[in-house]
């Protein structure tokens, strides 16, 4: 064992700030959702919006990566990519998903499975839109995922497209935009002393959610 390694093994947390009730929750998952995502930012937990978005391949290999949640509602939760990356390949061959939240100041876990779907075209234009616009020349330059020779191919390309779209509208690419993933799983997790935390999972049933109890 390295040092480094050795540090790891002995780091440990208590968890003691929170509890989590079934007699606490929304009904509706989203809700809770939202009423946790609340509390993030008035925490000012750093980026509370990152979350990991875990995909698999059609030979049934797992991928995962941090993105940016950007929308949820009742129909799921919204995030941008170049379709042609790695997640969005997987996608395209096999298109269940999940998410984590993790808000360590927090004590708090939010796990979310589904199946991942293109948003709507408009959607995907009206966000593109209200990006900086070095960050829209930003996916007209990155083929994600692919290959580089250096780091100055990728500065070169973006600053031709600098040059090409200086002082007008940049127009979305057609290899970018939205997924939303529609859930039929969310679980809501809450550190508790001890490694006995609270885990309250929503399921749905025929187009309805239930709850349950899972072990920690």
């Amino acid at each position: 064992m390295t040092n480094t390694a050795a540090e790891i093994n002995r780091l440990r947390q208590v968890y003691s700030k929170e509890i989590l009730d079934e007699s606490m929750v929304n009904s509706n998952p989203i809700l809770q959702f939202d009423l946790w995502m609340k509390e993030a930012l008035e925490a000012d937990v750093p980026e509370p919006h990152a979350m990991n978005i875990s995909t698999v391949s059609k030979d049934g290999k797992p991928s995962s990566r941090i993105v940016l949640l950007r929308d949820f509602s009742d129909n799921g939760f919204v995030f941008y990519s170049n379709y042609n990356s790695k997640k969005g390949n997987d996608i395209n061959e096999n298109n269940f998903g999940a998410i984590n939240f993790f808000w360590p100041q927090l004590e708090r876990q939010i796990r979310i499975e589904g199946v991942l779907e293109k948003v709507d075209s408009k959607i995907s234009d009206n966000y593109f839109a209200s990006r900086p616009h070095d960050s829209q020349l930003g996916a007209w330059a990155s083929n994600q995922s692919q290959v580089l020779k250096n780091r100055e191919e990728l500065e070169e390309k973006f600053a031709a497209l600098k040059k090409k779209f200086s002082g007008v509208k940049v127009p979305r690419p057609e290899h970018w935009g939205g997924y939303i993933l529609k859930p039929n799983s969310i679980e809501f997790w809450q550190g508790r002393p001890s490694r006995i935390h609270d885990r309250i999972r929503y399921y749905s049933v025929n187009k309805k959610w239930k709850t349950e109890r899972l072990s920690p």
